[in-house]
């Protein structure tokens, strides 16, 4: 079960924030037990890119001897 503060795996590719299967967010809330979630995703820099409500599909949790990876987002951040 995922719980609040957990890291996650985004599942599906969200273009409109940026986002891609395989970035790593931040569960913050939990909607109607599990069946949704709000997500924090952040740049390594500490820079917020994103909050996003998604279904209990679009993510997953960590899984044992995964490894992070590294890339440029591409989408220009707007205030």
């Amino acid at each position: 079960m995922i719980k609040e503060l957990d890291q996650i795996v985004l599942t599906e590719d969200l273009p409109e924030k940026g986002l891609q299967a395989g970035d790593i967010g931040t569960v913050v809330l939990i909607h109607q037990n599990g069946k949704g979630y709000e997500v924090e995703f952040v740049a390594l820099d500490g820079e917020n890119i994103a909050v996003v409500s998604l279904f209990a599909n679009q993510i997953r949790p960590i899984k044992k001897r995964e490894i992070a990876n590294v890339r440029r987002l591409e989408l220009p951040l707007t205030a």
